[in-house]
């Protein structure tokens, strides 16, 4: 920090629903919080804790120190905090955690978890007004290479950024919506990945904002458009070894990895809730634009909820699995998380993989659907909810406090939309009623 001359820090954490939180400190107060934390209102945090238990700790973690390029008229670190009550224990509310005891677990069965993201987002015209249809930055399609305007150095400007804060990017270009795009990270273990995810949101956000235009992660901000996606590449490693690859499979994929498969597939509607997060995540479920609606796997099918990638089906490194439901706008650690001990399940009860699927999942009658065994996701927040309450992997794995403060949240933003009188009403309704 002397060395480059840091004049403040930044401590970093989410709440329960993934919103990030920031403390800053002078560098002469670092060696306090390394040694005895960050004291702070745990009350006043989304999901944290009550008024009467409030008191917590934020400990900074080194290992994620890293200079913010976005601050350069006065140098700026953060560092993302694990969270713990003031007896030293960590604290039950604090989705790092979280996925930190999945991980052990994981790791307690010999495995580590990889994770590599596609995440999806809209640049806008500035400014966004509430309850006004956004203006898309431009009207580019998936995989256009043409000039945008004011976004033509977006994703490269973008790109440097996080490359100098030590996030490896992988790939970059534009969706299949106007003013879509979409950048994908190289993989990393599950909580490293998490912190990227966190640190990739406000980066862009930043960048947008220096180029005068608004990023935004909603999961669908238009009707007649794709939604934003976070397709999730996962992979377990037992040492050195991809524990997903089998050379002699025809789909490459050991049992070990049809188990993996067969608990995500089972477990599915139970961790939508979490996954799908917000009321208009299911406006993207819905819509069909490579968005899953449906219980089911395949290998080149892009309406399965997971798929197996064959893009080098003999390299045992890059065997993998992929999950396409969550959304850009989850909380990783709690999807990561989830999406770990789902899979784990499958692994400890040796669950059997179904059928493949190869047909076009959304163009199947529910009666052909129905003699393929393969069932639908939740279709609102409201059918998640009601799944996640009557999951006993989803309360042991998020434990009592996020379990039950998450569920209580969802449960108040969905009475709240339910009861909103929506423009598609006035629309068709106002007129003839």
């Amino acid at each position: 920090m002397e060395e480059r001359d840091v004049r403040f820090v930044r401590l970093w954490f989410t709440d329960v629903l993934g919103s990030l939180k920031s403390v800053a400190i002078a560098p002469a107060e670092l060696e306090g919080a390394f040694a005895e934390g960050i004291g702070f209102d745990g009350s006043a945090i989304e999901g944290y804790a009550r008024i009467y238990e409030s008191d917590m700790v934020a400990h900074p973690d080194p290992a994620t120190f890293q200079l913010l390029p976005w601050r350069t008229q006065t140098n700026t670190a953060r560092m993302f905090c694990d969270i713990q009550l003031p007896d030293g224990s960590p604290s039950f509310a604090d989705p790092r955690h979280v996925l930190k005891r999945a991980l052990d677990k994981a790791s307690e069965m010999g495995f580590t978890f990889y994770i590599h993201p596609e995440i999806e987002f809209f640049l806008f015209k500035s400014p966004v007004v509430p309850g006004v249809e956004p203006t898309p930055l431009d009207q580019g399609g998936y995989f256009d290479h043409t000039t945008l305007g004011d976004g033509t150095d977006f994703r490269r400007d973008a790109i440097q950024m996080l490359e100098q804060m030590g996030i490896s990017v992988e790939f970059s270009h534009h969706e299949g919506a106007p003013g879509q795009h979409e950048i994908d990270l190289r993989y990393a273990d599950a909580l490293t990945m998490a912190d990227n995810i966190m640190t990739f949101r406000v980066v862009m956000k930043e960048v947008a904002v220096n180029q005068g235009i608004e990023a935004s992660f909603m999961p669908k901000p238009f009707t007649n458009h794709p939604g934003s996606g976070m397709h999730t590449h996962m992979s377990l490693f037992e040492g050195d070894t991809n524990a997903f690859y089998d050379a002699s499979d025809a789909y490459r994929l050991s049992r070990i990895g049809k188990q993996f498969v067969a608990g995500l597939l089972h477990h599915a509607p139970e961790i939508t809730a979490v996954t799908n997060q917000w009321v208009n995540s299911y406006k993207r479920l819905a819509g069909g634009g490579e968005a899953p609606s449906y219980v089911s796997w395949g290998r080149n099918n892009s309406t399965a909820l997971v798929r197996i990638p064959m893009f080098k089906p003999d390299k045992a490194s890059s065997a993998r699995i992929e999950l396409r439901s969550p959304d850009s706008a989850t909380n990783p650690y709690l999807t990561h998380a989830l999406a770990l001990a789902a899979g784990l399940s499958g692994i400890e009860n040796e669950m059997e993989l179904p059928e493949e699927v190869s047909a076009d999942v959304d163009a199947l009658t529910d009666r052909e659907r129905r003699a393929l065994g393969i069932t639908p996701l939740p279709r609102n927040l409201d059918d998640a909810i009601r799944e996640m309450e009557n999951s006993e992997l989803v309360a042991q794995t998020l434990g009592e406090h996020v379990y039950d403060y998450f569920l209580r949240n969802k449960r108040a933003e969905f009475d709240a939309y339910h009861r909103q009188v929506t423009a598609y009403e006035l629309q068709t309704m106002l007129p003839r009623l």
